[in-house]
């Protein structure tokens, strides 16, 4: 199903004011699902953003501590080098993992504090342990570059905050990698040659459950649920519910202005093709616009979903197109599952998400998806462009404009949802076939074809209604890996 999903809302510089750091979706209980209730009163403040705050500490000794023999280990009385040896220069590699630990954190956003100075002594780990009790971190990154630390380095990332990364650098380790820190819940083990790639994806897990747990979903529908202000009980998500009522109000009182007309021919002047739509619902398509703004400003949201499927003229198609393709997540017919999805992509892969229905190919095996809102800046705002026509809404008049989004073939693209109430993330890869044109295909404005990686039967992907389409290849999948590690989810799929 594609009819419309929300009306979205303000001019260009109204968005970009309005706009400002967005965030990520949630989930109202179970027992609220279809229960009347009284919207709560607005307007309400954004929830502000504050960074995550990420502990970090180094493991090992200096080299004048081993040959003097004062090492905690069975070995000082050899005054031996265990692995990774007395040629590894452990202050060297700290301060070039400092550097670049420092660089990254401050190019995703997160703010981080490093120990300062490496621990080798039983004494230190308790104290950085207190320390990181007393701080509250939202997660500690542990490296260690000794052999016999791993347990230190186990017990000061399950005891110091919610979740860890822990970097052990090969060649640092003897024999197996203790299975204890594998197959850890919570935290994020990292067994690799200098792989700053790593390192990055557990960092971006830190700051997505952060933006997640500062954000706000507003949930416009016919029955508000109550109460019509929970959480969303993993991702921390706060939702609050709106009547379809005021979405109405707020769209019927925007004027058709020369601002909005202007926008609204630049759309059509951005197709490559239009086919039988009117510059009539070109207007409405940004005076629905305009109202999702309005409505999200005056609930302080940072992301939206509207049951929308029968709104007719107020059919807010291409609003979502622009809203997600500026990394503002808008989720169709009221799906918490999908909107989550949006706003844990646009946190931890910085893309737009294209929310869809799911078909599929089993002749070829191949995956299809559409629907009606799929944004042109699937690779970031900045990113380029995607060819698109203007379409009707397949399913109801009147012929309100949709967004028919030409993908490029041959792109690595990843599938994956988060599913409420479940603890669980599914994650696919694969690459695009085509965008197949309408006939042969049926469906919903935009349509893409995708192989999948290794699946010998994709009827096994479907998880439901919904799910999010992202530009993105096995390393941002990987992404998706870290963060189910860290936060405690299953993952599906093939990462």
């Amino acid at each position: 199903m594609c009819e419309s999903c929300a009306a979205g809302g303000l001019d260009r510089r109204e968005f970009l004011v309005a706009g400002g750091v967005l965030g990520a979706g949630g989930l109202l209980s179970m027992a609220m699902a279809g229960q009347p209730g009284a919207a709560i009163p607005a307007p309400l403040a954004r929830r502000p953003k504050t960074p995550a705050k990420v502990l970090v500490a180094f493991l090992y000794p200096p080299a004048d501590v081993v040959n003097e023999g004062r090492m905690e280990d069975s070995w000082r009385t050899h005054n031996w080098f265990t692995w990774p040896g007395n040629q590894f220069e452990p202050q060297r590699q700290e301060r070039k993992f400092t550097e670049k630990i420092r660089e990254m954190a401050e190019r995703i956003g997160v703010a981080v504090e490093f120990a300062p100075q490496a621990i080798y002594q039983e004494a230190k780990v308790a104290a950085f342990i207190e320390r990181a009790k007393s701080a509250r971190p939202d997660a500690v990154l542990i490296v260690n570059f000794w052999n016999t630390f791993s347990k230190w380095s186990f017990q000061m990332a399950t005891e110091s905050a919610p979740t860890a990364i822990v970097y052990h650098s090969v060649g640092s380790n003897h024999q197996l990698p203790p299975d204890y820190l594998r197959n850890a819940e919570g935290l994020y083990y990292i067994h690799s040659i200098e792989n700053w790639d790593e390192i990055e994806r557990g960092l971006r897990a830190v700051h997505a459950k952060k933006m997640l747990a500062q954000s706000r979903l507003l949930r416009v529908s016919g029955n508000v649920p109550s109460p019509a202000r929970a959480h969303e009980p993993r991702l921390d998500v706060e939702i609050v519910g709106a009547p379809a009522d005021e979405f109405n109000a707020i769209f019927d009182a925007v004027t058709a202005d020369e601002a909005l007309v202007r926008e609204a021919m630049e759309i059509k002047r951005r197709a490559t093709r239009v086919v039988d739509v009117t510059d009539e619902y070109f207007v409405e398509a940004m005076r629905a616009h305009r109202a999702v703004g309005r409505i999200m400003d005056r609930y302080g949201a940072d992301a939206i979903t509207i049951e929308c499927l029968f709104l007719k003229h107020r059919k807010p198609c291409i609003s979502f197109a622009i809203h997600n393709g500026n990394l503002t997540p808008c989720g169709c017919e009221n799906h918490l599952d999908g909107t989550l999805t949006l706003m844990l992509g646009r946190w931890l892969l910085e893309r737009a998400g294209f929310l869809h229905n799911p078909e599929y190919d089993t002749s070829e095996n191949r995956y299809f998806g559409a629907h009606c809102t799929c944004a042109w800046k699937l690779h970031g705002p900045e990113g380029p462009s995607q060819d698109y026509w203007v379409r009707p809404f397949f399913h109801q008049l009147p012929k309100t404009a949709a967004l028919d989004v030409q993908w490029t073939p041959d792109e690595p693209v990843i599938l994956a949802k988060y599913l409420t109430g479940q603890d669980t993330l599914c994650c696919w890869t694969g690459r695009v076939v085509e965008s197949p044109t309408s006939p042969p295909t049926g469906g919903c404005a935009t349509r893409v074809l995708m192989d999948v990686d290794g699946l010998d039967d994709v009827c096994k992907m479907y998880h439901g209604p919904h799910p999010i389409l992202f530009c993105a290849g096995r390393s941002e999948a990987r992404r998706m890996k870290a963060f189910a590690k860290m936060h405690r989810l299953t993952l599906l799929g093939n990462v």
